[in-house]
């Protein structure tokens, strides 16, 4: 079992974010301490009424300071980009941390990215396919030639190969029912969203199951899955601190439309905490946040958790304090239970 840290860097309006900073990459070294596997880093742009530190540039940072940690970029916005822009940035992570990028992509549902970036909505699938397509043959290939909808490679070669052979590993973040089945045609995972209850992914594994054995690929060894995560002495401890933190997200979540990217049946985030964290967050005491992984991970055959711990201005210490609670408590609870 491998477990990651999500960090969104997302903060309110006036937040001082050099301080800001500065609690990410203390959240980033204690994690490398812990025995955490993994970092990742979301990515949104023009994200009002938060302000939040972008993909890249904060990677880059990670990769000095933790160098044990693997890098996930979680997600790129793949449909706003161009192929041979991601694929060379992405191959310079790759190759200055020796090997250490995961490349984690989806399509992005947000308007104001899209019009900002010069595309649609209703292009997005398109441009995701053959970027993608595009990224591969990049990392993979020498003189690609392909013409795209929004681009033309012409023999074209990286100035920069990744280090990993024949290339990065590749996860899709998938909402929709259509992305789950992209996701097992088109990648080496699905990279199982933090949004949906357990019984709307339990339904959607079938359909990724049947799109693995369409393309003929066996079910993956890494299985990611994202969860918000709140840990505390005991439940009602728990719901005291973590309740105007985390409804404060997903009400954002709910302004972008977010629900609109989900599938029927569980596409609503605007819901009282309760209904909201139900069977869909890892949350409680450390007893019930092991049992909640153990369910997972035998009902799913999810095997690396990225635990969401921090979210709009949370205090630091809460967010340090977790992951003390995970590392000392619930790992070696789980590892036992498995």
């Amino acid at each position: 079992m491998d477990y990651g840290l999500l960090i969104r860097s997302q903060y309110k309006a006036g937040d001082d974010m050099v301080a800001a900073f500065e609690d990410c990459m203390a959240q980033a070294r204690l994690a490398e301490k812990l025995g955490f596997a993994s970092l990742l880093k979301g990515s949104h742009y023009a994200g009002a009424p938060l302000q939040e530190l972008q993909q890249i540039p904060f990677l880059s940072r990670v990769m000095t300071e933790c160098p044990s940690l693997r890098l996930i970029t979680g997600i790129v916005l793949l449909s706003l980009h161009k192929p041979l822009d991601i694929a060379e940035q992405l191959a310079t992570i790759d190759v200055m941390s020796n090997g250490k990028l995961t490349f984690g992509a989806g399509l992005g549902y947000r308007e104001v990215e899209f019009q900002g970036f010069g595309t649609t909505q209703k292009d997005r699938v398109a441009r995701f396919e053959e970027n993608l397509e595009a990224i591969v043959k990049l990392w993979t290939e020498d003189d690609v030639t392909m013409q795209g909808s929004h681009f033309n490679l012409d023999k074209v070669t990286l100035s920069c190969k990744p280090v990993q052979k024949p290339r990065p590993p590749i996860w899709i973040g998938a909402n929709a029912d259509a992305a789950v089945r992209r996701a097992a045609l088109m990648s080496d995972t699905w990279f199982i969203n933090p949004h949906q209850r357990m019984e709307t992914i339990e339904r959607q594994m079938e359909i990724y199951k049947r799109g693995l054995d369409e393309a003929g690929k066996p079910f993956p060894d890494e299985l990611p899955l994202m969860r918000e995560l709140f840990v505390a002495p005991s439940r009602k401890e728990a719901e005291e601190l973590a309740r105007p933190y985390l409804e404060a997200k997903y009400k954002v979540y709910h302004q972008w439309g977010q629900d609109k990217a989900m599938p029927e049946g569980d596409d609503n985030l605007n819901l009282d905490f309760d209904d909201l964290a139900r069977d869909r967050f890892l949350f409680g005491s450390p007893d019930e946040v092991t049992e909640q992984i153990v369910k997972f991970n035998k009902t799913l055959g999810a095997n690396h958790f990225i635990l969401g711990i921090h979210w709009v201005s949370m205090p630091n210490n809460l967010v340090l304090d977790m992951m003390n609670i995970m590392a000392e408590e619930v790992f070696p609870q789980v590892e036992q239970a498995l």
